[in-house]
């Protein structure tokens, strides 16, 4: 059973971008563009989310 786990060795910033693809079987760029796209057109609320689950989500 698959687990979302932050990214040891695919990361950036803080490996929450790479784990999420890791977990779903995406290229992490994918996410990672996925997720600048989400964090501009939400006004940054989507960076709090970024923030709130590199903190909470646990190392791989």
């Amino acid at each position: 059973m698959k687990s979302l786990k932050k990214s040891t060795t695919n990361k950036k910033i803080m490996g929450v971008c790479g784990g999420l693809g890791e977990y779903l079987n995406l290229d992490p760029t994918i996410v990672r563009l996925l997720a600048v796209l989400l964090g501009l057109c939400s006004c940054g609320t989507a960076v709090i989310i970024y923030i709130v689950a590199g903190i909470i989500m646990p190392e791989a």
